[in-house]
């Protein structure tokens, strides 16, 4: 009888420990959001949320189909991910105890998903998340600090899937690693890094150390044209640092290193920040120094075409500027419109005939004819002349007679 005692007592043990997930500690005043998975065959029952040890003692709190919610607890059903959550907020020291994810069914025996039990502590809880929300975009990664005081297995597991024990694993095809540290103040870390990630990563998952267990929930959206261009210079940079490290480390490795600890529980050395964080530093001088070499090169380049402009542009000027001054000099010697000119036109001849009735012998005679004539244009000059000037031009004859020599002369100039 007591073998039979000691054997149910072991399979409701088994059974508790099979349905529960585990302890889940929340500083008062603080909230936490509890995941619960169905089977399809669930999903258009009612599922809700009760608080109790025992069937006959879980009161309800909330239900999805009345009230969705009570005071400070709701709750939601996504029928897509056959997922609902319940939301616990402002909670005080007489929230703990044992709450159960029920699916109600109709006509038989409830069936329970989940069963936790939730300590509120007025100090810092033995685990805890900063955030139970965090984003990240396809193709990129996201790291998830789980702050812990406790001691036992620490695993990474995807809610109704698979875990990660050991310090790098994968996750329905992404990489996954875990590293333990200490921050600025002391606290254990715990730090999981999901690499690679995939839109079908967005789910639930279970941070664990030792009974102790968080909820985080991870969101992978698809990357927009900014962050894909940003993590393209990343990873460039990221490249060209990884070369230089591994440049440095060849000249100055010593040439018996020591083997890597093969302890599961080994800290990893935190100088490794540092050193990257240096190398980061590095990386950024000098690609500041190409972005300013870069420039002073560009700018050099625009003074020289600059300068090719000014030369060919000065060319270019400089025949219409000899052409304007030769027309300004010829301009200058141009006769005033206002003036008036005579033209004479002067032939010598001998004559041998009288032409006056007392010419004295062997005098040359000049004769002179003067027409008068309006200009109408002035030869090699740019300016035309008015139509009132007068034009007054001369022609002299100069002949030579045998009797009497007369000389005449005439000249008018009239206006």
């Amino acid at each position: 009888m007591a073998l039979h005692l000691s054997l149910l007592l072991l399979l409701l043990l088994l059974v508790y420990r099979i349905s529960a997930v585990g302890y889940v500690s929340v500083q008062t005043g603080g909230s936490i959001t509890f995941p619960c998975s169905y089977d399809q065959y669930y999903i258009n029952h009612v599922k809700y949320w009760c608080q109790g040890l025992g069937w006959d003692v879980c009161s309800y709190v909330v239900r999805t189909d009345h009230p969705k919610s009570s005071g400070k607890t709701s709750i939601s059903d996504d029928i897509n991910k056959r997922i609902f959550t319940v939301t616990m907020t402002d909670l005080v020291s007489r929230d703990y105890g044992n709450y159960r994810c029920v699916v109600e069914i109709n006509g038989g025996t409830d069936i329970m998903i989940q069963w936790f039990y939730l300590s509120v502590t007025p100090g810092t809880p033995e685990l805890y998340v900063e955030q139970q929300e965090v984003t990240g975009v396809e193709g990129g990664s996201v790291t998830v600090c789980c702050y812990y005081s406790n001691s036992g297995d620490m695993k990474w597991c995807r809610m109704g899937g698979d875990c990660v024990s050991v310090f790098s694993g994968t996750l329905n095809g992404t990489s996954v690693t875990l590293m333990r540290t200490s921050d600025a103040i002391n606290r254990k870390v715990l730090t999981v890094t999901m690499s690679g990630l995939k839109m079908e990563n967005t789910d639930w998952y279970w941070c664990r150390v030792g009974e102790l267990e968080m909820p985080v929930h991870i969101t992978v959206s698809q990357q927009t044209a900014t962050q894909l261009e940003v993590k393209s210079t990343i990873t460039v940079s990221q490249q060209t640092a990884t070369q230089r490290t591994s440049k440095m480390t060849s000249t100055t490795q010593d040439p018996t290193p020591q083997q890597p600890s093969a302890s599961p529980t080994a800290e990893p050395v935190q100088t490794d920040n540092t050193s990257q964080g240096a190398e980061g530093n590095m990386e950024e001088v000098h690609q500041r120094s190409i972005d300013v070499k870069v420039l002073l090169i560009s700018l050099g380049m625009l003074v020289v075409v600059t300068a090719g402009i000014l030369v060919t542009w000065k060319m270019w000027r400089m025949p219409k500027d000899n052409k304007a001054k030769d027309q300004t000099t010829n301009n200058s010697v141009s006769a005033d419109p206002e003036q008036d000119i005579t033209y004479s036109t002067v032939t010598h001849t001998r004559e041998t005939a009288p032409q006056d009735p007392f010419p004295e012998a062997d005098d040359d005679v000049t004769y002179s004819t003067v027409i008068l004539q309006h200009k109408t244009q002035l030869k090699g000059q740019t300016k035309s002349a008015e139509p009132d000037d007068n034009v007054v031009y001369s022609s002299l004859a100069l002949q030579v007679t045998t009797q009497v020599s007369v000389g005449v002369s005439s000249v008018c100039c009239t206006r």
